[in-house]
This record gives C-alpha cells, structure tokens and sequence, in this order.
C-alpha cells in the first residue's frame, strides 16, 4: 500500500511538471522591428547637431501625422517633433516607404511653412525572435535612397540642395535604434 501511495504521489507531481506550459511573455528590451534613425545637422558646420522646430512628418497616403506628443493638450501639438534625432517606422510589408517633412508646421504665416518629402526604398527581411515575440524585420536600404525632393515646388528646400551633404545614409543595414542610420543636413 505505501508502495502504490508513492506511486500515485509521484504520478501526481509527474503530471503537475508536464501539464506547466513555457511563459509566453516578450521581455521588455528584446530586439524589435527596428526605426530609421534621422539625425539632423547644421548645414555650416556639419559636425553640429541641430534641432528642427515643429516638423511633422505625414506618411504617404495618410491625412494625419505620426504622434509625437501624445499626451500634449492641444490636438496639433501631438503630431510635431522638436529635436535632432528622429525615428520614423518602414513599411514592413512594402519596399518603398515615403514621407512628407514638415519644417515650421502650424506657423501663423503658411509661407513660413516649408516640404520636403523623403522616400525610402529598401529590401526587408524577417527574422523569428522567439515564440513570445514573434517575428521582426530588418531593413537593407537601396544603394539610390534616401532620395530627397520638393514636397512643394513653390518653397524650395528646407533640407539642403546641394547634392553631396543633403542628406548621408551613415548605416543602410537597419537592424537595430542603438545607431544613426541617416544624417540630414538644413
């Protein structure tokens, strides 16, 4: 009889480890699908960081910008970004991803507004992280992209025209934000 009850016992704590299932939970900090990493610089003197003033930034095909700001109080202070590093989200189920860049977005005077528009195109790829985290994707830009035009043919460029320092592709390889991707010069 104490022979079968540490047979039953043992059967029990058997089935307690077996029936337990692996936490499906992604921990924070695991490697996600990746931004693009904007950095903007001075156009004089290159090697110095400067801030955009009230840039939002509309994707193609969208009405609205993306949320910078989301607990701001006044609904069109949300959407612009101040600062000189800015991420911004690749379509991962295309090849080409463009957006509208906005200097002085909401200024008094539309004329003191001014757009260019950013077109990304790469390849992407997606990698399994885990069975809590699904998948990600990783971004190799083109050899031709970034490529910079006039939003607005009226107002010229805010980003710099001349072609060699407008805009640098520092890492095409987007695998991760622990880099700067592009530098943009104004």
């Amino acid at each position: 009889m104490k022979k079968l009850k540490i047979v039953a016992l043992s059967l029990l704590l058997a089935n307690s480890f077996w029936s337990c299932e692996k936490d499906d939970i992604c921990a924070e900090g695991t490697s996600v699908t990746p931004n693009v990493i904007i950095e903007f610089y001075d156009k004089n003197n290159p090697a110095t960081l400067k801030s955009v003033t009230n840039l939002k930034v509309i994707a193609d095909g969208m009405s609205e910008g993306i949320i910078f700001n989301p607990t701001a109080t006044v609904a069109e202070q949300k959407y612009l970004f101040n600062g000189s590093k800015l991420r911004l989200p690749l379509k991962v189920n295309d090849i080409s991803t463009v957006y509208s860049l906005i200097l002085n977005s909401g200024a008094a005077n539309p004329a003191d507004t001014n757009t260019d528009k950013l077109s990304f195109g790469y390849n992407h790829q997606d990698i399994f992280v885990s069975r809590a985290c699904g998948f990600k994707t990783v971004f190799q830009l083109n050899a031709n992209n970034p490529v910079l035009t006039d939003g607005n043919t009226t107002d010229g460029l805010w980003i710099s025209n001349a072609p060699t320092t407008s805009l640098q592709v520092i890492q095409p390889n987007i695998q991760n934000e622990n880099e700067t991707h592009i530098k943009i010069y104004f």
